[in-house]
């Protein structure tokens, strides 16, 4: 099945899988991601990750995969709060692992945070291999949500979990008609700060696209996983999802 959130790529005009595009965007844009992540979520995205990474701790996960890890935060704040033997870091941005390897550096974590360049489509990974996945604000990239979804269950171990964290619309007053203008605003701030045009108009469009709420549940469950639940977080305008294997 093919999902309008993967028709959606930052380049319109331009030739190439929305993989390939995305990577090129993420190369563009790393310098200032997280500044941009700050500034546009407010800092509330450093409470979504510990919300997230909570609700791994009654798994106690020792070996934990992280897909489109991005400049690594996941991975360093799930380090600190859950104590695993290993985290494995997978994205497709050379240059966003670039600024997370020196990050997990400076916090010395670099026997414990491994970062690989992976496409999550196909993972260079054995099956049953990690007890715990968790994507943040990666999911709506992928460039077939499907196999994604399907790969990431494959190196779950049985009873493992995923937690998948995404940004969401709104679906109540007056949050929702707020959300719309602050929408607009993205693209401005977007490019003020980082020079991409690109980008900042593809996140708001790809937040939009993206399935939600009971309709990512039924994504979930139909690409196997089970005990599926969602749970909004700041009025909607972030999602947290769990399923296990």
């Amino acid at each position: 099945m093919t999902y309008s959130v993967e028709k959606i790529i930052p380049y319109t005009g331009k030739s190439g899988a929305k993989s390939v595009q995305v990577e090129e965007m993420f190369n563009e844009i790393a310098p200032k991601y997280d500044l941009l992540n700050r500034m546009l979520s407010l800092g509330i995205d450093r409470f979504w990750r510990k919300k997230g990474i909570r609700a791994l701790q009654s798994l106690a996960p020792k070996k934990i995969l992280d897909v489109a890890t991005g400049t690594g935060d996941l991975a360093l704040e799930a380090c600190r709060m859950l104590q695993p033997d290993e985290i494995r870091g997978i994205d497709i941005s050379e240059q966003m692992m670039n600024v997370g390897k020196e990050k997990v550096s400076r916090a010395r974590l670099s026997e414990k945070i491994r970062f690989e360049r992976q496409n999550c489509d196909d993972l260079q990974l054995p099956d049953n291999s990690f007890d715990a996945a968790m994507v943040a604000f990666g999911v709506r990239n992928f460039e077939d949500l499907d196999k994604g979804l399907q790969e990431i269950l494959r190196i779950l171990q049985p009873g493992g979990k995923l937690m998948i964290l995404e940004l969401s619309t709104p679906e109540h007053f007056p949050l929702k008609q707020g959300y719309r203008i602050y929408s607009k605003l993205i693209p401005l701030i977007g490019k003020w700060l980082s020079k991409s045009n690109a980008a900042y108009h593809y996140l708001p469009k790809s937040i939009e696209a993206f399935p939600q709420n009971k309709t990512m549940t039924s994504i979930l469950e139909k690409n196997g996983f089970v005990a599926v639940e969602y749970h909004p977080l700041t009025f909607g305008i972030c999602t947290m999802y769990l399923g296990s294997k």
